[in-house]
């Protein structure tokens, strides 16, 4: 049974859906502009990316620029809280690079 005050389930609350811990993953490399992002991650859409990438900006995990030029430019980076996820999330790499089975 989880608890409200479990840190498990507060970790999954901030990382726990389909397409964060590959955005999070992929703004390891660096600050990414939203399109580049976005084309890293297959198979999420446009409705998805947006709402996820509110919601990790929401919970202050990256942010997110806005360039003023035209056409907008928008990039997307990891803030503190989101970098001290690398453990976790390479970790998760290797452990699916180890055991990926077609």
């Amino acid at each position: 049974m989880i608890k409200n005050n479990c840190p498990l389930q507060h970790t999954l609350n901030l990382i726990g859906t389909k397409w964060k811990p590959l955005i999070l993953f992929h703004l390891l490399e660096g600050p990414l502009r939203s399109g580049v992002l976005q084309k890293k991650i297959s198979g999420v859409s446009n409705k998805m990316f947006t709402q996820t990438v509110r919601e990790l900006e929401q919970d202050k995990l990256i942010e997110r620029k806005v360039f003023p030029v035209v056409p907008p430019k928008v990039e997307y980076s990891l803030t503190l809280k989101g970098k001290s996820l690398e453990n976790i999330l390479t970790s998760m790499d290797k452990w699916g690079a180890a055991f990926y089975e077609d």
